[in-house]
């Protein structure tokens, strides 16, 4: 388009020619290839994941977590085909309100146990927006040198709503861990609601941390989490908080005397260590050594992991009875039905619940 002001009536003025509208989309693009991630067969994603290989077990986590049918006939298989190469590692629960320190402890711990030449998986429950169900996932900045280590495995996974917030899918991740010769396996929790009863249900060792100096010792004392603790230790003894860790240790320690004596016959200790300055981690290790060598020798080891397998086998059972109820089109309808009827106060609610209970076991 030539432009008005540089006719000649228009004296001093002079406007240059404009360049041609540009395209929005790189041309260069076209000389890629899409990029498309490699399918593996069954028998790849064993042989791969029982070599070790972490991109092959990262690739079976995401079939695990998948909610795509496909996806879990997959998974299914290969976790079958590696269960006879898995339960050869020492598996360690760890909880605690949010700020504990859970994850930069584990980031210490975890140095400490490459050490010894061990290889470490470390599985993070990031808890899921109840709104928009996504994850932050951001686990591995907590654990900066970790996260570089080549013996460590880090795996954030989203909670995605099931039973307080800790994936189910965990349990059989912990097997795939195994199967690739992971020996020392720490489940993290985000520390709220019933996680802890999940978490403690698929570990050998289940260590709480707890703060000092927050006004909170004593309402940090609930029996349930107390009862199901093996270890207690009390994060950030350092500086000027060394004395009020002491204070709250004796505190849990006479708590603990409140309580019949665990089913292990092990007495849980309570024990003070600073996680950012590495202080007591030799402590809290010894702990958990003497405490695998106790249960085994005991014979409580093995009862516990078998406790475990059966428990989430009925757990299994009432996941996918509870999917495919509400999954059933019949019971959908009905659900719609009874609903309106329990919210213009037509029918009580244990009524409602009947009657579609009934419609579902009339036609199952």
């Amino acid at each position: 388009m030539e432009h008005i002001e540089n006719n000649e009536q228009f004296q001093g003025l002079r406007v240059n020619k404009g360049i041609s509208e540009q395209p929005t989309i790189n041309p260069y693009l076209n000389n890629f290839k899409k990029f498309k991630r490699k399918v593996y067969t069954i028998s790849e994603y064993v042989e791969g994941i029982l070599k070790g290989n972490i991109t092959i077990l990262g690739q079976a986590v995401t079939l695990i977590e998948s909610s795509r049918q496909d996806h879990q006939a997959i998974a299914q298989e290969v976790i079958e085909k590696c269960l006879p190469y898995a339960g050869n590692s020492i598996r360690i629960g760890i909880t605690g309100v949010p700020g504990a320190g859970k994850s930069t402890s584990i980031d210490a711990f975890g140095m400490h146990i490459l050490k010894d030449n061990n290889k470490l998986a470390v599985l993070a429950i990031d808890p899921s927006s109840e709104v928009t169900k996504g994850s932050i996932l951001g686990d591995k900045t907590r654990m900066e040198r970790l996260s570089v280590e080549k013996n460590a495995f880090i795996r954030p996974s989203p909670s995605a709503g099931s039973l307080g917030g800790v994936a189910r899918k965990t349990r059989d991740t912990i097997i795939l861990c195994e199967a690739a010769g992971f020996d020392r396996i720490i489940v993290e929790t985000v520390g709220v609601g019933q996680s802890e009863t999940a978490v403690h249900s698929m570990v050998d060792f289940f260590l709480l941390i707890q703060l000092a100096g927050t006004g909170d010792e004593l309402q940090g004392i609930k029996r349930g989490i107390m009862e199901m603790a093996d270890g207690i230790i009390i994060n950030k003894a350092d500086g000027n908080n060394i004395e009020k860790a002491r204070l709250a240790q004796s505190h849990f320690r006479n708590a603990l005397h409140l309580f019949p004596l665990p089913e292990s016959g092990w007495a849980p200790q309570v024990l003070t260590y600073s996680g950012y300055y590495e202080i007591g981690i030799d402590e809290v290790w010894k702990m958990i050594d003497e405490y695998i060598t106790f249960v085994k020798e005991n014979g409580y080891f093995d009862y516990r992991r078998n406790a475990q397998s059966k428990f989430w086998m009925y757990e299994t059972i009432n996941e996918r009875l509870k999917n495919n109820f509400y999954n059933d089109p019949k019971v959908q309808q009905e659900l719609k039905r009874c609903e309106r009827l329990v919210l213009d106060s037509q029918m009580s609610s244990f009524a409602a619940a009947g009657n579609v209970l009934d419609v579902y076991f009339k036609h199952s």
